[in-house]
């Protein structure tokens, strides 16, 4: 009979309270360590999020990809484009208009080519003879407008000068006759009307320059030494 040895030596019971308590010591240890292990990756995986290398295709290594800074663009200047200046001729003075030269042509025919380029003119008379134009104000070949007044400098006296009869005219062509013969015309009583009377009157002698009064639409004051207008 065999008494529980072998070989000389007692035998173990391998079902015993001790080797229960290994086999459940290890498991309890083995899961343990599982648990730690899953928690630790949990927390490094939510704690170091980096975007995933890009791969290249040729090499097969990765590339990181770079931040992109996120700028606002910038506003860009305007460029203006400078204004230049108009370089047309000014409407009221046509291109080419000077005072003509009109030394020493007869006062009349100054007076009248002046008065085709749209040109006034103003007679002085000196206290010689000749009707002849000594010089003129502006000088020949100044550039003028139209409008500008010319003083024609005469080398002799004013000529003598009939005066027209103006009575029952329209106020307007009166004065307009007058300029046309070499008279100042003057309108007490306005610029309305027909002529109701002059002084001097039609027909009376005087001489270039002079000044003749009319009055048109109301009779003169009976009083002849009334001051001219």
């Amino acid at each position: 009979m065999m008494d529980g040895t072998t070989g000389g030596r007692p035998g173990r019971d391998d079902t015993g309270p001790d080797r229960t308590r290994l086999i459940i010591g290890g498991g309890a240890a083995a899961v343990l360590l599982a648990i730690i292990g899953a928690t630790g990756g949990w927390v490094l995986a939510g704690d170091q999020v980096e975007p995933g290398p890009v791969s290249s295709g040729a090499t097969g290594t990765s590339t990181p990809t770079p931040a992109v800074p996120n700028t606002p663009p910038r506003d860009r200047p305007t460029p203006t484009t400078p204004t230049r200046p108009s370089s047309s001729p000014s409407p009221s003075r046509p291109a080419g208009l000077t005072v003509p030269d009109l030394i020493g042509a007869d006062f009349e025919e100054a007076r009248e080519e002046l008065r085709d380029l749209g040109l006034g003119w103003q007679l002085v008379f000196g206290s010689g003879d000749s009707s002849s134009v000594r010089s003129t104000d502006p000088a020949p070949g100044t550039p003028v407008r139209r409008g500008v007044t010319v003083k024609i400098n005469v080398a002799g006296a004013a000529p003598p000068n009939e005066v027209p009869e103006l009575t029952g005219e329209t106020c307007n062509e009166a004065g307009g006759k007058l300029v046309d013969d070499g008279f100042s015309p003057r309108y007490p009583t306005g610029r309305s009307g027909t002529v109701t009377s002059q002084r001097p009157p039609g027909g009376t002698v005087g001489r270039w320059n002079d000044v003749i009064q009319i009055w048109c639409g109301t009779p003169p004051s009976a009083d002849p030494s009334a001051p001219a207008a």
